[in-house]
């Protein structure tokens, strides 16, 4: 019965101590002013008002069925994210740890000792439930700094959404790289069987004598340029591989759906909006807001610095020389210390942190306008390279035309013997690239709105 009561004194103290935190306790953190956007107000190359791409799914984006198990794995393997996900775990529980500051701990205690003086042997034996020096929060630093952990964890919650949506856009990225060299090789190999065709068709005219070596050795260097290109874009295709296996975080699966080709990939073109939507939907930015509230909030900590501090140390337990006897009456202590302590010599410390902690309000207030800045040139180039590659798509298969037919002529008239072989290298050549640069542009096309799905901070759900 004893304990209990003094089990009920402890709990009373603590609902005390509570309670007269919560009525005197406040914070000097400065109210914070947001800046503004230090952008413009539209982005250049779009007449778009409005959009809600922030809020769509990557799945709306993306509806290549190969493309979204690939990013299925990645979500599920990838150990960048793996890592962001645990950073968020981690500031929980730092916010957790300072939290807890905020509430004074219980301990109990239990002494039992027998000392041999002078011949005699003596007992004693002691129960006690305590609170250790608990500092009541008056000027709301333990606040401050409690609000500094909550904003940090916050923006680790947007750092970790931020990479979420990194990953899927360079998953796409690194996959249609790999649909890229598929289609230059696959292209590659169609130019080489068609020079080497004509190389052996020149040979056998060179051996009956109706062809001059240079005719001859200018087929010849058709084959061997094809077949190194070949090898070029074999190689790239396999570190492009490589490196979505990376973002993968496992081998590639083997019983994957066809793949699509460039011209017909299906990634939904998203609207870009207006700049001020980026403050809301992009990631990077809501952690660069978390980051600065963070940084504001440990002003308010540096400045409690300058003000008294009041601990307490509390205790109530009973004694005895005999075990048998530690909770009947008479037995019962108790002690209660409280202990002001006032700043008046620091050497310049508190000043300093208070300047350390404004110095950075201000350092992060650069970074949020700098973070903004950025999204909105990603979001800029995005657009721009969109639209430019509608125009050169459309050219591109026009230039290709032009250089199929301009190939067919040389060769007919190289045949009728009305022009040199010559002219057929430099037509085969030049309609080659011209090929090249069309699946390129293509591939820009793709990209360019994977950058936009990723730079308006898009869905990540």
């Amino acid at each position: 019965m004893k304990a209990l009561q003094i089990s009920l004194i402890i709990k009373r103290l603590v609902i005390g101590l509570i309670g007269c935190h919560a009525i005197t306790s406040c914070t000097l953190i400065p109210d914070l002013k947001i800046p503004s956007s230090p952008t413009s107000s539209r982005f250049p190359l779009s007449r778009e008002t409005a959009a809600a791409s922030s809020e769509i799914s990557w799945k709306q984006v993306f509806k290549e069925p190969r493309l979204v198990r690939l990013i299925n794995i990645s979500l599920a393997n990838n150990r960048d994210l793996r890592v962001a996900m645990l950073r968020v775990e981690q500031a929980r529980a730092q916010y957790r740890i300072e939290r807890s500051e905020l509430l004074p701990n219980v301990l109990q205690t239990t002494e039992n000792n027998r000392i041999r003086q002078s011949g005699r042997i003596s007992n004693s034996s002691q129960f006690k439930l305590s609170i250790p020096s608990y500092e009541i929060d008056l000027f709301g630093r333990i606040r401050s700094l409690s609000a500094k952990a909550q904003e940090e964890y916050f923006a680790q919650v947007e750092y970790q959404r931020a990479a979420q949506v990194s990953l899927i856009a360079e998953v796409a990225t690194q996959y249609y790289t790999v649909r890229q060299f598929d289609e230059f090789i696959a292209n590659t190999k169609l130019t080489l069987s068609a020079v080497e065709e004509s190389y052996r068709l020149n040979d056998s005219i060179f051996k009956a004598g109706g062809l001059l070596e240079l005719d001859l050795r200018s087929s010849e260097a058709q084959v061997l340029r094809a077949k190194a290109n070949l090898i070029a874009y074999q190689r790239q295709r396999e570190q492009a591989e490589n490196a979505l296996v990376l973002v993968m975080g496992q081998p590639m699966p083997s019983n994957l759906p066809a793949a699509k080709s460039l011209a017909d990939a299906p990634v939904k073109a998203i609207s870009a909006g207006v700049p001020s939507e980026l403050l809301q939907s992009r990631p990077d930015i809501l952690a660069a807001e978390r980051v600065l509230r963070a940084a504001n909030a440990d002003i308010g900590a540096a400045r409690a610095a300058f003000f008294p501090s009041i601990s307490l140390t509390a205790s109530a337990g009973t004694t005895s020389t005999e075990l048998s006897s530690l909770f009947s009456g008479g037995s019962s202590v108790w002690s209660f210390a409280p202990q002001i302590t006032v700043p008046i010599f620091t050497g310049g410390r508190n000043q300093a942190n208070l300047d350390t902690a404004q110095i950075r309000t201000r350092i992060e207030v650069a970074n949020y306008e700098k973070t903004i800045q950025v999204a909105f040139r990603e979001v800029a180039d995005a657009l721009a390279t969109q639209n430019a590659s509608k125009q050169q798509i459309s050219t591109l298969d026009s230039l290709v035309a032009t250089q199929q037919r301009r190939y067919d002529l040389a060769n007919v008239a190289n045949q009728q013997g009305a022009s040199s072989y010559l002219n057929v290298v430099t037509a085969q050549q030049d309609l080659f690239t011209a090929q090249q640069e069309l699946i390129g542009a293509r591939y820009d096309a793709v990209t360019a709105r994977i950058k936009l799905y990723q730079s308006i901070g898009g869905g990540w759900k």
